[in-house]
């Protein structure tokens, strides 16, 4: 592997001293979290995404420069997926980039199981810059914010994973880490794990957000044939079929189960329990009947 020009900067930064921050995935679920915080704070942020001004553009090399310039430190969390085809090669080039910019610090948001994705965060850990990886389990929020709320509102969530267990956790909780990360001394050249206080399985999921709405929804396990052709019958892309089909079939195996208390750790309080989210956001209405 040819390795990343190193970095000239040496020292530490605190939320003091920092240049402006660049939040890749910006209006994600994580993302817009992290730009919130941040903001919160008064502290100079910049959105990285298709429609901020400047663009930012995975696909478009020549977003990448007007994005980093002036920044000092990013948040990266890349669209689809760090195992996804591509992404790798993707990532090395934008984290050469971002050395060249003077990036200093760079947090890195990585999936838990994920082989393919550790020549990413190796890309990163190379590069001569402050890193920060979190690898996070399943987001509780892809109940509520992302393609499986279409199914909990039909009342059918039809998947191909079995009886196993998986310590969601609150995107919530992935922010606040990645803030500390991005604005605090002591988290350079750490990976986090980032995972709920209890696994659970996505039958008992679908059962809390059944009892939390008062809503008959039912919990279906499928085949991966039979879960693929639905996809291919909705007009979902083949790319991301293959992806949701390998997240289903290889990461969602058991090897990521066990829970860790890294959010703890950085936080100095227990991570959000999944029955929290269901709960608030079955206030607000996100699995409403219409």
């Amino acid at each position: 592997m040819v390795r990343l020009k190193p970095a000239v900067f040496t020292g530490t930064m605190t939320a003091n001293t920092h240049g402006k921050i660049l939040v890749l995935g910006g209006t994600g679920k994580t993302g817009s979290r992290v730009v919130r915080r941040l903001e919160a704070r008064g502290l100079p942020v910049r959105v990285g995404s298709r429609s901020a001004e400047p663009p930012f553009d995975w696909e478009d090399q020549s977003t990448w420069a007007p994005a980093l310039r002036d920044v000092t430190s990013v948040y990266v969390a890349y669209y689809p997926d760090l195992a996804s085809p591509g992404a790798s090669p993707t990532i090395r080039s934008f984290t050469q980039a971002a050395v060249d910019s003077g990036v200093r610090r760079m947090v890195l948001l990585a999936g838990r199981g994920e082989e393919e994705a550790e020549a990413c965060e190796q890309h990163v850990r190379d590069s001569g810059v402050e890193w920060t990886i979190l690898r996070a389990a399943w987001f509780a929020q892809n109940f509520g914010e992302s393609f499986l709320v279409e199914p909990v509102l039909a009342g059918e969530v039809a998947l191909p994973v079995g009886d196993v267990g998986e310590p969601f956790v609150d995107a919530e909780d992935i922010a606040d880490v990645a803030v500390a990360a991005l604005t605090e001394d002591g988290h350079a050249g750490q990976l986090y794990e980032l995972t709920g206080p209890r696994s659970l399985t996505f039958a008992d999921a679908i059962g809390e957000i059944a009892t939390a709405t008062g809503r008959p929804i039912r919990f279906v396990p499928v085949s991966v044939d039979e879960y693929a052709a639905a996809l291919t019958q909705h007009g979902v892309p083949p790319e991301y079929i293959q992806l949701l089909t390998y997240l289903f079939t290889t990461v969602l195996d058991g090897r990521n189960t066990h829970v860790v208390n890294d959010v703890e750790r950085v936080l100095g309080r227990p991570a959000r329990d999944v029955s929290a989210y269901v709960r608030a956001a079955a206030e607000a209405g996100i699995w409403a009947a219409e």
